[in-house]
């Protein structure tokens, strides 16, 4: 965003705003900071639920596309056959090679469009490219239920919805992690990202629910309800949602390093200052000092800079942020590392989300509502995991490590469920919240904190921009695997002796997860190295 110009207030806030001056509301101990604040995490909270929300249909809808109808009663006038009920193309033979297909046609749409998706979110205002993605998202899911009002069934029809819903999909993590990163430093951002990180088994729910209420009656109504709340709430997020703190005349959080220059807060102070102001001031400086680079970075509140206008020896008030590139942000420290980690955790991660309802009905006497309703533990472990996850990345500053540590232990606690984990229903929940907390935990803080962390990175320089490119490529790099994992799964599953053929499975994820955990070896040796610096100074 260029530093000339003007604040780009949602026109909803604007008139919650007027509102308030014109009949005198006041909010009182909560300064004007905080309540943007709240209101940004709550809007990408909900944007973020209703994106899984849209994804999740076509899990519940594949059971009425093929089916066994022989023994349904069919209506007068249709022969009884074990496909009279079914969808077609998928009454045939090979439904699940066409359902896997169309599963296959969004993830790796969605994984190759994620990294031009980081490209453009850098140098668009997010507020646009959310609402934008939001309501393309939603046209889309509901056209896929419009296949049953209109008797659709061409299989290029239902792969090109899938395909395109995949890319407006891209849209949303982007954008809602970088929005996020606007607000708020690096003070307890990992706790908070782990908590705001529990909108994916959110959404993974409700959408279930909603897909659930009328599959039976009207599959079409499973696509048509979610994808309508989508694109309504993504006028909500055009009407809303504030990308950036300067867009209504506050001053972003200072990256750590910072310390203001002031008579009430000392440059002798060693903490990070980073809620410079509750509200707009007009006229008014803030100086703060870069103890590391002896910089001063100057924020001018009147002009609401994006950026610090940096004073060495020579004055840089004309500078701009500029979004880096591809390569650029490639090149930042820890990227790589942490992008092909993500690569093998989210496989991992992805592998449960498709297969593990199938594999505790197959390896078990559930039925097959009390698989899917035990397999919802795994989020629940997961939703424990992002919040343990960040906690101890924020207390040990450490997030290689915590991750690390987390997928070490994911290994034999793997291991051990697949042996043991059928033996009864409380071994099985107990171990699947586990598994659930160890596999997820590294997943969501690599992509929510430490892609923050990255997309800020002081190599950048002070007058780069690259949260959403960095996000992008993390995430796009994690989904990826996310595609092939559950290819994987269904391959090693079908090959020989069902019961050895998923011990396979499992030694396949317990692979991925070392995997993870080499390529994560070198950033954790230059944490504990630099630790011990730290505890060798004092």
């Amino acid at each position: 965003m260029n530093n000339n110009n003007i604040r780009d207030a949602p026109w909803g806030v604007t008139f919650v705003e007027w509102i308030s001056s014109k009949y005198c509301i006041r909010t009182r101990r909560i300064d004007r900071l905080t309540w943007h604040r709240a209101g940004v995490l709550a809007t990408t909270y909900l944007a973020y639920t209703c994106y899984h929300m849209t994804r999740k249909p076509i899990s519940v809808v594949k059971n009425v596309l093929s089916q066994n109808c022989s023994g349904i009663t069919p209506p007068p006038g249709i022969v009884n056959d074990s496909t009279w009920c079914d969808w077609a193309p998928f009454d045939r033979s090979d439904a699940p090679a066409l359902l896997g297909l169309l599963d296959s046609a969004f993830l790796f749409s969605y994984a190759a469009a994620m990294f031009i998706s980081g490209f453009v979110a850098e140098r668009v205002n997010l507020r646009y490219f959310l609402a934008f993605g939001m309501i393309g998202t939603g046209i889309f899911t509901y056209l896929f239920g419009m296949a049953k009002t209109y008797d659709i069934h061409n299989l290029w029809y239902f792969t090109v919805v899938q395909t395109v819903s995949g890319i407006f999909q891209t849209s949303g993590w982007p954008g809602v992690v970088t929005v996020v990163g606007n607000w708020f430093g690096k003070s307890k951002r990992g706790l908070i990202f782990g908590i705001w990180n529990s909108h994916t088994s959110l959404g993974n729910i409700l959408g279930t629910l909603i897909a659930a209420e009328y599959v039976e009656t009207d599959w079409g109504l499973s696509f048509i309800v979610p994808g309508a709340i989508m694109g309504l709430f993504g006028l909500v997020i055009w009407l809303f949602l504030v990308a950036h703190p300067s867009d209504v005349g506050l001053v972003p959080p200072v990256a750590c390093g910072y310390r203001r220059l002031d008579a009430t807060h000392s440059s002798e102070d060693s903490s990070c200052y980073e809620d410079i102001g509750s509200g707009h001031r007009e006229d008014q400086k803030i100086t703060y000092r870069n103890i590391g680079r002896h910089q001063d970075a100057v924020f001018d509140v009147e002009r609401t800079e994006t950026t610090p206008i940096l004073s060495v020896n020579q004055s840089s008030s004309g500078s701009s942020e500029r979004a880096i590139g591809f390569w650029g942000a490639i090149g930042i420290p820890g990227v790589i590392e942490y992008s092909l980690s993500l690569f093998f955790a989210k496989l991992v991660s992805y592998t449960f989300l498709f297969w593990l309802p199938l594999y505790i009905a197959s390896s078990s006497k559930y039925s097959s509502k009390i698989s899917a309703d035990v397999s919802t533990l795994f989020d629940v472990g997961g939703i424990i995991g992002a919040i343990v996850a960040g906690y101890l990345s924020d207390y040990s500053g450490m997030s290689a490590l915590t991750c690390a540590v987390m997928l070490g232990l994911a290994c034999p606690t793997l291991f051990i469920y697949d042996y043991i984990g059928s033996i009864n229903l409380y071994v099985n929940v107990f171990l699947l919240l586990l598994t659930g907390l160890l596999v997820n935990g590294p997943y969501a803080l690599i992509t929510t904190a430490v892609s923050a962390e990255l997309g800020t990175h002081p190599s950048l320089g002070d007058d780069s921009k690259a949260l959403a490119t960095v996000t992008a490529i993390i995430d796009g790099t994690g989904s990826i695997g996310a595609a092939v994992g559950p290819l994987l799964a269904g391959f090693v599953s079908s090959q020989g002796d069902p019961k050895t053929a998923w011990h396979n499975v499992y030694y396949m994820l317990i692979i991925s997860e070392v995997m993870a955990l080499v390529l994560l070896s070198k950033l954790v040796y230059k944490e504990l190295k630099q630790y011990a610096r730290m505890r060798r100074a004092f």
